[in-house]
């Protein structure tokens, strides 16, 4: 029975991560200095999952659940938009005039966030529903 509820709780740990990394995809949407200044746009960040939680092993030693295996950068092109007045915008080359933006859809990751915040509350609801069994089971053994 913990396996169920171990599983339940690796799936909302590794949710929260992803939503984590999508709120911060939504923030810097508009982002193109680093933190020195220069013009390097943000990237955005992908959440990957793997099977099976470090943490959780069952007694034969097989791993339940699920983690995150790691966040990724995307490496999508940036996005370019049309203004050469901005100091920010291309001086010379291919995309002269061009300022580079990052590679944030916001519909994209509004639909990922809304996928996310559905995956975390089923694996809610599936330890509650584990919890319950467990109770009923005890209250029948009592």
């Amino acid at each position: 029975m913990y396996g169920a509820l171990d599983i339940s709780t690796s799936g909302m740990v590794a949710q929260r991560t992803r939503l984590a990394s999508i709120s911060a995809n939504i923030a810097n949407r508009a982002t193109i200095l680093d933190s020195a200044g220069n013009v390097n746009p943000y990237r955005r960040r992908m959440v990957h999952f793997a099977p099976g939680d470090p943490s959780a092993r069952t007694p034969e030693g097989r791993k339940l659940g699920v983690h995150v295996a790691e966040i990724e950068l995307d490496k999508a092109d940036f996005n370019l938009v049309w203004d050469p007045t901005n100091p920010y915008a291309y001086r010379n080359g291919p995309h002269q005039g061009y300022v580079p933006q990052p590679n944030v859809n916001p519909v994209v990751e509004q639909i990922n966030a809304l996928e996310a915040s559905r995956a975390y509350e089923a694996n809610v609801v599936a330890a509650e529903a584990t919890k319950s069994m467990m109770a009923q089971a005890l209250r029948l053994l009592a």
